[in-house]
């Protein structure tokens, strides 16, 4: 029908040149990753609101959200939905979607339910004063789950409009309550987590509303070998990425919880270099799955990989730049020196990392999984360096910047070297 496939179906080939069309798109989603990602570091605005302490509460929980698997989650289902419409088989997706709805909420039942039990002993080890900020990070947590699932069948349809509507909604609703409850009603770190919750709920509720065609229509058994042999290595191999990017936070809340606040503050700046350059990967993803699927010829990531080295080697060089200025414009005065201070350390890391990103999504679109045990291995060298090597934060930025570099080496790797039993060519 005509809703159908206005909303599900990739787009037509244009009469633009498709470099032209992936430029428009990537762009769209640049401006929204920018505004929303605006939208979310201003939430660190309210830190001059609350005290140290719950500040440092505020990143350790937020840092908890991003290692729940959102990326990966709503790469396998942009794969998914990509690889379901380029060969036909929406009754399978249709499917697949509400199983894996109803899977998200009883792992995180799973989950939710022994936290709970414990909670005296989660309070205490990460430095928790209010028991009302670990349950609205439960239940953000839950929308962290689900939130990807809208994403990726936005994403996987090539529907970066309203991708990119759902992604600034969340901004909104997120910076709109936490302010709301924060300089009105002097709220803390859990206040600001409910704001989040409630951003992350009108985002999931408009995309699932606009994939309702893709999900709603009648079902068609899969073979589930198959499919966990295709989702399986995606999960593994985009959570080891993840990893990376996300839980040197939480060591650090470890190791040195009267810093975690600067610390923090750094790595919002910092992680913003990914906010800027991750859209070229995310649109370049649908599309190498889809003409892996038809067997097409592309050659996005050539186009994909230079944009990206681009932009971010100029956002480190804003960092420089403005960096401190920045730090001085949003966080009180004795934020400035010990977050400077790392700072350059936290970016530097960020641009290998940025790099071996789309590298990653390009390896894993099309279905290359050797490179996923190599991730793994790397995760778990990484965890060991930090292990041994955590005298100060500079010194687990140090770690994660080396980290960074092999990841990026290992990808390359395997890019340019491909398997010879792979004929597909390795730019597309």
């Amino acid at each position: 029908m005509a809703a159908e496939s206005s909303v599900a179906q990739p787009p037509p080939a244009s009469a633009a040149h498709p470099r032209t069309a992936f430029f428009r798109q990537s762009g769209w989603l640049m401006f929204v990753n920018i505004a929303a990602g605006v939208m979310m570091w201003a939430v660190h605005l309210l830190s001059k609101r609350i005290s140290t302490d719950e500040y440092g509460t505020l990143v350790t929980l937020f840092t908890l959200t991003i290692l729940i698997p959102a990326i990966p989650l709503q790469m396998v289902y942009a794969q998914q939905t990509a690889a379901g419409l380029a060969r036909g088989e929406r009754r399978q997706l249709a499917r697949k979607i509400r199983t894996a709805w109803l899977a998200s909420l009883l792992v995180w039942l799973a989950v939710a339910a022994p936290v709970l039990a414990m909670q005296d002993f989660v309070l205490r080890k990460l430095h928790i004063a209010n028991p009302a900020a670990l349950w609205m990070t439960l239940l953000l947590a839950l929308g962290y789950l689900w939130l990807p699932l809208a994403w990726g069948l936005l994403q996987g349809a090539q529907n970066f409009l309203m991708l990119g509507v759902s992604m600034l909604l969340n901004g909104v609703g997120r910076i709109g309550l936490a302010a709301l409850l924060v300089l009105a009603f002097q709220g803390q770190a859990a206040s600001i987590v409910a704001g989040a919750t409630v951003g992350v709920a009108v985002a999931f509720g408009l995309g699932m509303w606009q994939t309702r065609e893709l999900w709603t229509g009648p079902g068609e058994a899969f073979e589930w070998r198959g499919l966990l042999r295709q989702i399986v290595p995606l999960l593994l191999g985009f959570g080891a990425t993840l990893f990376l990017f996300s839980a040197d936070t939480v060591f650090v809340k470890i190791w040195f919880p009267d810093q975690t606040a600067f610390y923090g503050s750094a790595g919002t700046l910092s992680r913003g270099l990914i906010w800027l350059v991750g859209p070229l990967a995310a649109v370049m993803f649908p599309k190498v799955v889809h003409s892996t699927a038809r067997a097409e010829k592309s050659n996005l990531l050539t186009v994909t990989l230079g944009a990206t080295a681009l932009l971010a080697a100029g956002g480190v060089g804003g960092l420089w730049l403005l960096g401190p200025w920045v730090v001085k414009l949003v966080y009180t005065p004795e934020y400035v020196a010990p977050t400077t201070t790392i700072l350059l350390w936290y970016a530097a890391a960020m641009v290998p990392l940025a790099l071996a990103n789309v590298l990653v999504n390009h390896l894993l679109a099309r279905a290359d999984f050797r490179i996923v045990p190599w991730l793994l291995g790397l995760a778990l060298g990484y965890v060991l360096a930090l292990l041994r090597f955590h005298a100060s934060p500079v010194q687990v930025l140090q770690v994660l910047g080396v980290a960074c570099m092999v990841l990026f080496a290992i990808c390359a790797w395997f890019t340019y070297r491909p398997s010879p039993a792979r004929q597909a060519p390795t730019t597309g």
